[in-house]
């Protein structure tokens, strides 16, 4: 007996769930062979609200959780990526057109570079913090904080490899974040997004919305609430207008070469410096 596909619904991720676009409006998109694949959902400016609220509530356990146990949730989603990869690496495919090899490649990419940036969680204040020679009787002390609630435009290409090293950076220095993911390319960051809601990620720390990407930069740029964004999946144009509208809250606007450093995290902290007494 013959039995229908299941076919999978894609739905955004805001909260640690996985709700329908609040427009109820989804998009086409085709693989590497003009093949159809699949109906995101195109989110909107509400469901970009609700995304940047669920960060904003997220983001003071977020940052006030240790590094190491920050470090740890990292490695995690690195596990549960392990578990799926053919999943990561058929979609990459598809959607791609490269070769098994290659998306199995970009897929172990991906992964390690969650490592990667997992070993950097407890190590920033050493690294970047000092204690600072002072003129009197006081200690100085300066150390890295998180900036707030970050802003993701993940590159289209490498779709799922583009999505992790803009995301992860973002992760280990305490932010909280919404990644909007590639418009042509979306698939593997929703995967990704079900690999973070069986993770130890507390809700609200990532968020994923797709959707068309020119709708959703202005949007993103003068929204007071984020304070800074990755504009690796914008066009020079866009980037250029979004600076424009998030002047107003002094956006920090960042686009880093394609490749894993810790300048990646920093670029998204505040170095805060504390003045105390010496004690007798």
């Amino acid at each position: 007996m013959s039995r229908l596909d299941i076919n999978k619904t894609y739905k955004l991720f805001i909260a640690g769930a996985f709700p329908r676009s609040e427009s109820g409006r989804v998009y086409e998109i085709k693989g590497a062979y003009k093949k159809f694949i699949a109906n995101p959902a195109m989110a909107s400016r509400k469901d970009l609200r609700d995304a940047v609220v669920a960060a904003k509530a997220a983001q003071s356990g977020w940052a006030n959780a240790t590094a190491f146990n920050r470090g740890q949730i990292l490695y995690r989603i690195a596990e549960i990526m392990q578990g799926r990869s053919e999943q990561f690496v058929d979609e990459i495919c598809a959607l791609e057109g490269v070769s098994n090899k290659a998306a199995k490649t970009q897929v172990d990419e991906a992964i390690d570079t969650w490592v990667w940036y997992s070993g950097w969680c407890d190590k920033l204040s050493s690294v970047t913090g000092s204690l600072n020679p002072v003129s009197g009787p006081f200690y100085n002390f300066t150390t890295p904080e998180p900036l707030g609630v970050v802003a993701v435009f993940a590159e289209s290409k490498p779709s799922l490899l583009g999505a992790v090293r803009t995301l992860a950076p973002v992760l280990a220095g305490g932010n909280t974040a919404v990644l909007i993911a590639s418009e042509s390319y979306p698939l593997p960051v929703i995967t990704l997004s079900e690999a973070l809601a069986t993770s130890d990620l507390p809700a609200g720390v990532v968020n994923i919305l797709t959707g068309k990407t020119a709708e959703l930069a202005p949007w993103v740029g003068s929204h007071m609430e984020i304070d800074g964004v990755d504009v690796a999946g914008l066009s020079k144009k866009q980037e250029e207008e979004l600076k424009l509208v998030g002047a107003d809250n002094l956006k920090r606007v960042f686009r880093f070469t394609p490749s894993n450093h810790p300048e990646r995290i920093l670029g998204f902290m505040e170095q805060k410096t504390v003045w105390h007494p010496i004690g007798l």
